[in-house]
């Protein structure tokens, strides 16, 4: 896996058009799949897998 591979909140928040909140939401309950990385501060660091979304999405649609 490269790391280019990997999608921050935001950028899968903007993709999607909702919130980031919405994302770590949907991440929290399991709706969307995540690596979660380790972290210092209070709030979790997430990575969502760009095969990941474009399941999300649908088999049509493939992001660069």
């Amino acid at each position: 896996m490269n790391m280019s591979d990997l999608l921050t909140v935001s950028e899968v928040a903007q993709i999607l058009r909702v919130d980031d909140t919405t994302v770590r939401r949907w991440v929290k309950q399991g709706a969307l799949e995540a690596v979660v990385l380790p972290h210092v501060n209070a709030r979790q660091a997430y990575r969502i897998k760009r095969e990941t979304l474009n399941k999300v999405l649908g088999e049509g649609v493939i992001l660069q």
